[in-house]
């Protein structure tokens, strides 16, 4: 079924065209929510919360093209995962001291990165505290800006820039201690 004719489906609560969007998107839709959640049982309910609220809001969907269905579920999907996270508490922001912002994580190289298997980078992403999560993926993945992702969690701008650098600084240590034992 075309983008376009299963968007219409969900909107008219066609039960086959639910399906079968589900079917389509549920991988995709849970690998967002295990980016945000860090387990998999969290993830799983995230997604079947994700699935609810998208079956719900089709009227406020509009169609802009090839593509614009898959974005507008991950928006609805991630801002499910940050209300998780806020309802919960789970941002924990930790201001950074001024002295050490400008210190800059010793990063592996591309290369180096390269070598580390996708699973294991995403369990490295997976294990961050929550805030840093949710700040390096509304960054990095999402690719927002630190003043949209500070208006998005309720946090200030600094905040969001430093637990984006702790969880760099993180993962770039997970990242050499795993490339001196492989």
């Amino acid at each position: 079924m075309e983008e376009r004719t299963l968007a219409e489906g969900c909107r008219n609560g066609d039960g086959a065209a639910q399906r079968e969007l589900y079917d389509r998107y549920a991988g995709r839709l849970l690998a967002v929510c295990l980016r945000y959640a860090g387990d998999r049982a969290t993830a799983e309910d995230l997604l079947h919360d994700a699935f609810l609220k998208i079956y719900g809001a089709f009227s406020k969907f509009e169609y802009r093209g090839a593509g614009s269905l898959r974005a507008w579920m991950e928006r609805v999907t991630v801002n499910v995962a940050l209300e998780w996270l806020r309802t919960r508490n789970r941002l924990g922001c930790v201001e950074l001291d001024e002295g050490r912002a400008a210190a800059l994580p010793d990063e592996p190289s591309a290369e180096e990165a390269s070598r580390v298997p996708r699973d294991v980078l995403m369990r490295f992403v997976s294990e961050l505290p929550d805030g840093y999560r949710a700040v390096f993926n509304l960054y990095c993945i999402e690719e927002y800006s630190h003043r949209e992702i500070a208006q998005m969690l309720g946090i200030n701008e600094k905040s969001s820039s430093s637990q984006l650098f702790r969880a760099r600084t993180l993962l770039a240590r997970r990242i050499r201690d795993y490339l001196k034992t492989h």
